[in-house]
């Protein structure tokens, strides 16, 4: 096996890779952490001060060219769902499905499936909206309480629709770029793994709410501001849009995103080519609409819902740009930012420090996939999810090298975890959009997700051990 002699560089990444681990457990931003690793690494390499301060600013710009893809479909989606909402068409498009619930149970399932193929086109965010406007009056209705309607929008959008993220795949290009691998052999590692997840978290979830409603433990509240809140934010578009035209738009957006699907599949369009595909159906999608709605004033109006996604995408990416800054310099990011400072035979410090640990640690399997599922949870308690995907995924790269093999499943369980729990369903500042539109604490809504995703977790990983 070939030996890599650590050296100074290696051992501050190593150091300061813990200290955001630390700062995470804290529930303390780690901007500041990743800012001054970034400037030491460089400082170390070149010895000068002028350069290792410029290296700070070249490394924001790598870390923004990398995930602009990712920022940019985000942001087009979010723009796009935000006229269809305010115009109205999203609630026709949910309405249907509203005349399948008739029991609590059917509520939880429909509202849940619906939530997740949404979640998948449009992220949970703009789903949340969307289904609780509609679909939460009508659970209430057939006796499921606001509580189970955010469990249920919660687990199968944040949980299962996010951390596959198969469509927008967002989550796993950052993944698999800190890992070092394909975004296709990534996705299709993490589908057994999103399935057992998925299935355990949700029929779990079922089984408590049901223990719950039999025991009386669960009110029934049908006090909520909702439908008014959603009347007066789409008021004005509402009444300026007939119903057919309404119609007509709620029928061909599903149609023209299904095409895609097809396109994508006929095509074999993954990565980057699937997500140009979605992105491009949302900006003519957004086009027709405010056309439509719009009429003279479409031009200012196109580019005002741009800017809306632009502003929704960059706040969530933000804090993650300089942690994403200090993990690209981990691999290929290192030379093309700071320069040729690594030693001769060097594979890039992520891939040396694993090299380094193969030689004195006898990594297995369930060492492996143990240590990704713990560290995807813990980086997922600063709410985000998405922020500590770059460490999952270097983290992976680094254990799979030691075991020599299994990079993918071990990729893909520390993405899972760290979207389960920070993006979110467990930390109670992630799981606002749901409890805010379900008018619950959110802090109780996290209690009620925390026995079913740790169990989730628990028997995903008892599975990764076998897929390594």
């Amino acid at each position: 096996m070939l030996v890599i002699q650590l050296n100074l560089l290696h051992w501050i990444y190593l150091i300061f890779t813990f200290l955001i681990l630390a700062f995470m457990v804290g529930k303390r931003d780690t901007s500041l952490v990743c800012i001054i690793g970034i400037f030491l690494l460089s400082l170390i390499a070149t010895k000068s001060l002028s350069q290792s301060t410029m290296t700070i600013f070249n490394s924001f710009i790598y870390a923004i060219v990398e995930l602009l893809g990712t920022i940019l479909i985000i942001s087009i989606i979010v723009g796009m769902s935000s006229i269809l909402t305010k115009t109205g068409v999203s609630q026709i498009m949910v309405a249907p499905f509203s005349k399948f619930i008739k029991t609590p149970s059917l509520a939880y399932w429909v509202i849940g499936v619906l939530m997740m193929i949404i979640s998948w086109f449009f992220w949970p965010s703009p789903a949340v909206a969307l289904i609780g406007a509609v679909l939460l009056p009508v659970a209430l209705e057939v006796g499921l309480p606001a509580i189970g309607v955010a469990m249920a929008m919660n687990l199968f959008g944040h949980g299962i629709a996010l951390s596959g993220d198969f469509i927008i795949q967002g989550a796993p290009k950052l993944t698999a770029d800190a890992a070092g691998i394909p975004v296709s052999d990534l996705m299709s590692a993490s589908i057994p793994l999103v399935l057992v997840m998925g299935i355990v978290t949700t029929v779990s979830a079922y089984i408590f709410l049901r223990k719950d409603l039999k025991e009386g433990n669960l009110k029934i509240d049908s006090n909520t501001d909702l439908e008014g809140e959603k009347n007066s934010n789409s008021k004005e578009l509402d009444n300026q849009l007939p119903y057919k035209t309404k119609r007509f738009f709620s029928i061909l957006v599903p149609i023209l995103f299904f095409i895609d699907v097809i396109i994508m599949l006929v095509a074999n369009l993954q990565g980057g080519d699937a997500t140009a595909l979605i992105g491009g159906t949302a900006v003519f999608i957004l086009i027709m609409v405010s056309a439509v709605t719009y009429k003279d004033k479409m031009l200012e109006q196109i580019t005002s819902y741009l800017v809306e996604g632009l502003k929704f995408g960059f706040q969530i990416f933000g804090p993650i740009i300089p942690i994403a800054a200090f993990f690209y310099l981990g691999g290929e990011g290192f030379s093309k930012v700071v320069g040729d400072f690594l030693p001769n035979n060097s594979q890039g410090i992520v891939n040396d420090l694993g090299l380094a640990l193969a030689n004195v640690v006898p990594l297995n399997a369930g060492v492996g996939a143990i240590t990704l599922t713990s560290v995807g949870a813990i980086t997922g308690l600063d709410g985000s999810g998405f922020s500590g995907l770059a460490l999952t995924g270097s983290i992976a790269k680094l254990f799979s090298i030691a075991i020599g093999r299994g990079i993918e499943t071990l990729t893909a369980l520390g993405q899972i975890a760290a979207i389960w729990v920070g993006g979110g369903t467990l930390i109670p500042w992630a799981v606002i959009p749901a409890a805010a539109i379900c008018n619950i604490d959110p802090f109780e809504l996290t209690r009620k997700n925390f026995k079913p995703v740790m169990i989730g977790l628990i028997i995903t990983t008892i599975v990764g051990i076998f897929l390594v």
